[in-house]
């Protein structure tokens, strides 16, 4: 019975970072986006905190959910009005990224399908016990596969997009 009413609340909220994702990308007005987004990486935490990753969830809270969307609304509000609409995109290749978007769902669909399918009995086997140490060691580790470099990359990154937006905002 337990495994029953996980797999409901991983729908849940498989189904909530999907709507929120397509609301946050589709809402022409930027602080609802940026509202969305910020129930999209709530959600996401949800997920890290069912799978069991406490310390991954509390980071997704307080370091995306809390720092990157104070950030997003801080440069939001800084370069725009907020009460503003963005304006209506016009383009002439809709078909085109509508059959590519179909494309890729197709892909994914038959991916997941095949995987499940082939390996359906054999999924315990497979699933392995990674405890927060290794997590860490592979995220903030400075060997081949580790991914220290990229994280200050992406840090060097927003701190000139925060020096840009304040850049942008005194010239108005």
């Amino acid at each position: 019975m337990n495994l029953i009413g996980n797999l409901i609340v991983y729908c849940v909220i498989a189904v909530a970072i999907i709507v929120f994702s397509v609301l946050s990308v589709t809402s022409r007005k930027i602080l609802r986006a940026a509202t969305y987004l910020l129930f999209t990486l709530f959600a996401t935490a949800a997920l890290y905190f069912q799978l069991g990753y406490e310390f991954l969830g509390a980071v997704q809270l307080a370091v995306y959910a809390g720092g990157i969307l104070v950030l997003f609304v801080f440069s939001i509000l800084l370069t725009t009005k907020p009460g503003d609409n963005a304006e209506r995109l016009v383009s002439k290749k809709k078909k085109l990224g509508l059959t590519a978007a179909v494309a890729g769902v197709a892909v994914c669909g038959y991916a997941l399908v095949s995987f499940f399918a082939e390996s359906a009995a054999s999924l315990s086997s497979v699933m392995v016990d990674v405890d927060m140490e290794k997590i860490g060691h592979a995220l903030m580790g400075t060997e081949k596969f580790e991914y220290l470099l990229p994280f200050e990359a992406i840090s060097v990154l927003l701190l000139a997009c925060i020096i840009g937006g304040v850049t942008v905002a005194r010239k108005r």
